[in-house]
């Protein structure tokens, strides 16, 4: 069983007292006896780390894996559980997902290998039910005969996503005696006032961190977005002098202009990954307008105001609809350009736009979260609705079920819902599902459906 130390719980000052009367209890008290039974087992190993692995099912996942998994965890300091276990009639389905979380009695994702099937639930502080509906469904399609393959990708998703820190359990092993409990509690109640603030210091560091990284990733993505549109500009070789320019000609051409120097502006301006959606909005009306003046100048009709190209919105507004499906999902209709929709109509693949992920090159809704304010401002991600239709079955689709993926929270860090608190038996059992029969809707967890 992989044990990582070092994670602590960001405890803040509403919390802290509650805080110091539990670890009062938990060192006064002798430690928990050894559970009986194998979900009890599985739920105290989840209690001191985030990853466990049954010695029956360690063909699944090595211990090196495993250990790997439970790093990347520990390192993002979220509250995620996860479980390889073999079928067996110990881990009853329809009830092993709520019954690891009452015995556990912390808050959190909690994901489970069982056998060669995987399940996922949430306690909605912690992440939505639609969220990590999603989020499980593409997990399954994604590797779902490697162990490892399935539970990093639903892992590295489902640490973008969660809210609340790591419980502090996983850096306690084990429980003193009484006799030096009583010192060790003197000890807590002094340190755990300063300590929460600093804890808390070092959670919002991690945020930043993480959200420069993404942002920088953004930055050359959309960088390369601003320079097709200013070359298209160029190709264009308006001038507003030129025989034939009419006033509606030359208005068009300056909106162009000017989207295309505001677009620089945000961009360099930008300090949140958030920020890139009024940005991808600006080049988006930009090429619209480039579209109308080039229509304006062949005597053509003007176009109606359509959505950018889904493949790539550097192809500009879309000319029609097209039937398209990701790997493995339902096939539904996108907007695409001319070139692209011919190609399809030919049998042949769209052009889609590739990014740089750290699984290498993928299109743009394979890699990950980071792009949602991205697509956001391209296709009318104000509320999510138009986007996640357009996404449901991608990787990039999974986490756009909830409404604060396209817009920032005005809440202060110090006042959003925690994870990894202890709530013992406490919580919601309507988040962990009642049955296990629903498939992957988000008021049902499928307790059945592994």
């Amino acid at each position: 069983m992989p044990v990582i130390t070092g994670a602590r719980s960001v405890l803040r000052p509403a919390t802290a007292l509650a805080a110091i009367f539990l670890a009062l209890a938990a060192v006064s008290a002798p430690g928990p006896a050894h559970a009986a039974d194998g979900t009890g087992t599985v739920a105290e190993a989840l209690r001191k780390s985030p990853v466990y692995v049954d010695p029956r099912a360690e063909k699944q996942l090595s211990t090196a894996d495993a250990d790997a998994l439970a790093k990347k965890i520990e390192d993002a300091d979220r509250p995620v559980f996860v479980a390889v276990l073999p079928e067996s009639a110990e881990f009853p389905q329809a009830t092993l997902l709520k019954d690891l979380r009452a015995l556990t009695g912390v808050t959190g994702v909690y994901a489970v290998r069982l056998g060669d099937g995987f399940n996922a639930a949430t306690d909605g502080q912690v992440m939505s039910r639609d969220a990590v509906a999603n989020l499980k469904g593409a997990a399954r399609r994604s590797s779902p005969e490697d162990a490892g393959a399935q539970l990093n990708s639903f892992v590295e998703q489902a640490l973008l996503r969660a809210d609340g820190s790591a419980p502090s359990s996983w850096a306690a092993d084990g429980g003193d005696d009484s006799g030096t409990g009583l010192l060790v509690a003197g000890g807590v109640v002094v340190a755990v006032g300063a300590g929460a603030y600093a804890l808390h210091r070092r959670s919002r560091k991690k945020k930043e961190e993480r959200e420069r990284t993404e942002l920088e990733a953004l930055r050359v993505v959309v960088d390369e977005d601003i320079t097709a549109f200013g070359e298209e500009l160029d190709r264009l070789g308006f001038s507003p002098s030129e025989p034939g320019a009419t006033d509606d000609m030359r208005q068009d051409y300056t909106r162009a202009l000017d989207a295309y120097d505001r677009a620089k502006t945000q961009m360099a301006e930008a300090t949140r990954p958030h920020d890139v959606q009024q940005v991808t909005g600006t080049l988006e009306q930009g090429r619209f307008t480039l579209a109308t003046l080039a229509a304006r100048r062949g005597g053509d009709p003007l176009p109606g105001h359509r959505l950018p190209c889904f493949f790539d919105p550097r192809h500009g507004p879309s000319a029609s609809d097209v039937r398209w499906a990701p790997e493995g999902g339902a096939p539904r209709p996108v907007p695409a350009c001319a070139a692209d929709a011919a190609r399809m109509a030919d049998g042949g693949e769209p052009q889609s736009r590739m990014v740089d992920t750290g699984h290498g090159r993928q299109p743009y809704w394979n890699a990950g979260p980071a792009y949602t304010p991205w697509a956001g401002g391209y296709f009318g991600g104000g509320g999510g609705g138009m986007l996640g239709g357009l996404l449901v079955g991608t990787m990039l689709g999974s986490v756009i079920s909830a409404p604060s993926a396209f817009a920032a929270t005005g809440a202060p860090a110090e006042d959003l819902p925690d994870g990894g608190d202890f709530s013992g038996a406490g919580f919601n059992p309507a988040d962990f599902g009642s049955g296990f029969g629903g498939g992957d809707s988000g008021s049902d967890f499928g307790g059945g459906d592994w």
